[in-house]
């Protein structure tokens, strides 16, 4: 008997990278009987970003990269430069690992995956002659916007946000050059270049494998294709939305913040979350939480420790010390006033089960891409709130009219990044809760849960996309045999 396809999928850290890649290797191994890998690092590691890689199913296995030092990058580093970083240092590593498990698989190794911060790992297994993949966890756009990126530095010179025109993919809503990805918005930064060499890397991909369906990305999907069938690009598969799946009640023991949500009312709740890495200023966590309790609105606000340098600080989880609790940065007296309308969680909430309670009316979101993938699932709207890396990005399909379950205004040029005071803060949570946007953003959020159900249906996009996928994937195996 043949052996088992066998996958690679390397991935780099943080829960939007994390989880995806683990239910994707999940998938191939349950349902089309493949062996997978999934490679890690060492020096990208906290337990929160490892948490999803505890409960894999047979066939599914982990490898981690040992720690590589960062000791000569300045402190102020960019969060995507220290990561890059890593990846370029740790590909040595890389290379002892995949001949370790060429050599010692049964089937070798039929096809390698990169995380879509990793395609610089394409050229090591190009070296060894394998099939090379990017499993882009985030939209098509944001893919564009990365390959595009070379073209950017190559034909201008002034900063995005100072682009004169509109920047216009193909197949996607107009962008001003401000809402491109974070680290290309300082040409003098050395992530600039970095994200430069991102851009070209991608173009050693056989293709993409994107976290993304159709009824999110349609015009987008059916222009990339038509690049594709020209050679312009390697194709796409779109194979979303994978997300966190809900944990049974019998399973999981009910989170304090679960049994809060029972007794409201239903759709009464503003939850407010900004991912598991996003950081918000001493002034803005105070203006969020002046302008919530303004609202007059139920909230269930997930609080980390704020940071006035970095809205990215905990990413890493580097943060804030473990003993410090992020409620004594609150306002005082704001506990005890909205004692009983809002509810405070310390640092991490069940944000699945959170999403799909039936007291949640919406949503106060960084749109980081696992987050709205989340939310489309749940049906909830949204009120954008981007901090970093390509949240923005995220946060202009989310509130345009194509999408339309999002409350966003752009800042004006030059204004993104100051603090959102406590008034706009309190008319966002009412609009998106009580008022005549909102519900047409809760309308359309409800018509995008409906697609993502026929998505993940048996025989659905998502089934056909993967079984595409796999198919290619055998065709690399047979040919490898032969």
């Amino acid at each position: 008997m043949a052996a088992a396809p066998h996958v690679v999928i390397l991935t780099s850290s943080g829960a939007g990278h994390v989880v995806p890649v683990s239910e994707l290797a999940k998938r191939l191994a349950v349902h089309h009987g493949f062996a997978v890998t999934i490679v890690t690092y060492a020096s990208l590691s906290t337990p929160g970003h490892s948490s999803p890689l505890a409960s894999l199913p047979p066939g599914v296995s982990v490898a981690a990269l040992p720690e590589v030092s960062l000791s000569d990058l300045p402190a102020d580093a960019h969060l995507v430069t220290r990561i890059l970083t890593v990846i370029d240092r740790a590909l040595p590593q890389l290379r002892d690992l995949l001949r370790s498990l060429l050599g010692s698989s049964p089937a070798g190794i039929t096809a390698f995956l990169t995380d879509m911060l990793c395609p610089a790992a394409l050229a090591v297994g190009k070296e060894m002659g394998l099939p090379g993949y990017v499993f882009f966890t985030s939209s098509l756009m944001s893919l564009l916007s990365l390959l595009y990126t070379p073209e950017l530095a190559r034909t201008t010179t002034c900063e995005c946000r100072d682009l004169p025109d509109p920047v216009l993919l193909p197949g996607c809503v107009p962008l001003h050059g401000a809402d491109l990805v974070d680290p290309v918005q300082n040409r003098s930064d050395p992530v600039y270049q970095i994200m430069i060499d991102l851009g070209l890397n991608y173009l050693l991909a056989e293709g993409f494998i994107v976290n993304t369906m159709d009824a999110l990305e349609h015009d987008t999907l059916v222009a990339f294709k038509e690049l594709s069938d020209k050679g312009v690009y390697p194709p796409a598969y779109a194979v979303g939305p994978f997300t966190r799946r809900r944990c049974p009640d019998e399973v999981m023991v009910k989170h304090s913040c679960l049994r809060w949500l029972d007794n409201q009312p239903d759709g009464s709740v503003l939850y407010v979350s900004f991912g598991s890495g996003g950081t918000l200023s001493t002034e803005q966590t105070g203006e969020l939480a002046a302008g919530l309790e303004a609202s007059g609105q139920r909230f269930l606000w997930v609080v980390h420790h704020p940071n006035d340098k970095d809205s990215s600080a905990a990413y890493l989880g580097t943060a804030a010390t473990a003993d410090d609790d992020p409620l004594r940065h609150l306002p005082e007296g704001f506990v005890e006033r909205t004692n009983g309308r809002g509810l405070l969680v310390p640092l991490w909430a069940p944000q699945v089960e959170i999403l799909n309670h039936a007291a949640v009316g919406g949503f106060m979101s960084h749109c980081g891409w696992n987050s709205t993938l989340e939310s489309v699932a749940a049906g909830v709207p949204m009120v954008a709130w981007p901090l970093y890396a390509e949240q923005r990005l995220n946060a202009v399909m989310l509130s345009s009219e194509r999408v339309g379950m999002a409350l966003w205004e752009r800042p004006p040029v030059g204004k993104d990044g100051e603090v959102v005071h406590r008034e706009e803060v309190a008319a966002l949570a009412r609009e998106l809760m009580v008022g005549e946007k909102g519900d047409a953003a809760r309308k359309n959020a409800g018509h995008l849960r409906d697609e993502a159900e026929i998505a993940l249906a048996p025989g659905g996009p998502q089934e056909r996309a993967l079984t595409a996928l796999v198919g290619v994937v055998f065709l690399h195996l047979k040919r490898r045999i032969e």
